[in-house]
């Protein structure tokens, strides 16, 4: 017989985009966020993003030499994570402390899971809120931009009273000339990375819209002193939900498969994201809201996966 049936194993459907270059796609996306935060924190930020590359870099190397694996180091997830928890530190913290997160982050949360693809939550995720537990101190020292480093409060602290006086205008948030961990100041920054991978069909909007929308709309229900009065676009504009929402909620281990899952899960941590803001002494909610809602992804895949072809239940 001239034509026969080629028989392989799944998957039978490919793309052309690999690990490595996803990856890399992440981290130019995150380039803008980095700059900001090194254009009004200075020297200082640059010094962090270093010491946190660096340091999951060796971590991955070290971790996959001992475990007898195949080196991973060269697809670029390492890089990743140490832009990513740098983003999500303050840039007076001790660099000791941002090599002892990148080791965490590396090798506890993603290497002893079975590495990437493998952790339930984002390293750089997991890790903030190590730290934050760990050294919350040190973590919750913000400072103005500028050389003169003075410090100051984050807006999220003026909307749970810690913070008197006048409140950062929305052009302040959204250009990033605000106290803050290095990378979440600037929405415009991010925005423009977030851009990118849209462009390059690295994430979807699923997650990012229903995050923002939900949160907002919490927000602007019960965050006021009435009813409906609530500043939406100051919760918005303030804490990280924009780096949350499309850098650390969309990762691709860590979230759900079907789009109908990311909506619930979108949902779920501008839910939770809100209610920690509004209802807790904890100014902030969107890393512990990411990391609940990751825990729930599991439940989430289970109701929301399509029956089988010829299947009489949901596929787990």
């Amino acid at each position: 017989m001239e034509n026969q049936f080629i028989m392989s194993s799944s998957p039978h459907l490919r793309h052309k985009d690999t690990t490595s270059r996803i990856m890399l796609d992440v981290t130019i996306a995150l380039l803008p966020a980095a700059a900001a935060g090194i254009w009004f924190f200075g020297i200082r930020a640059l010094l962090v993003v270093a010491v946190t590359v660096t340091a999951c870099v060796l971590s991955e190397y070290a971790a996959r030499r001992i475990m007898k694996r195949e080196q991973t180091i060269k697809d670029y997830s390492a890089v990743v994570t140490g832009v990513l928890l740098a983003l999500n530190l303050p840039p007076t913290i001790p660099l000791w402390i941002a090599a002892a997160g990148s080791i965490i982050a590396i090798v506890i949360i993603k290497q002893l899971f079975g590495g990437i693809g493998q952790n339930f939550m984002n390293p750089a995720l997991g890790t903030r809120v190590i730290l934050t537990i760990s050294w919350p101190v040190q973590m919750t020292d913000w400072v103005n931009p500028g050389v003169d480093s003075v410090s100051s409060a984050t807006p999220l602290a003026y909307l749970s009273g810690e913070a008197v006086g006048q409140a950062p205008s929305y052009m302040d948030m959204f250009i990033g000339n605000i106290g803050g961990c290095i990378g979440e100041t600037s929405a415009l920054a991010l925005l423009v990375g977030a851009a990118y991978l849209l462009f390059r069909r690295v994430i979807t909007l699923h997650i990012p819209l229903s995050f923002v929308g939900a949160l907002a709309l919490f927000a602007w229900i019960f965050g006021g002193d009435k009813p409906f009065t609530g500043d939406f676009v100051f919760h918005i504009l303030a804490g990280g939900l924009v780096l949350g929402a499309f850098f650390m909620a969309t990762d691709y281990s860590s979230s759900p498969i079907t789009p109908k899952g990311r909506i619930i899960m979108g949902i779920g941590c501008g839910f939770l994201s809100a209610v920690i803001r509004i209802y807790t002494n904890y100014p902030g909610g969107v890393s512990f809201a990411i990391i609940l809602m990751n825990i729930a992804v599991p439940l989430i895949d289970r109701y929301t996966i399509p029956r089988s072809f010829g299947g009489e239940k949901n596929a787990a």
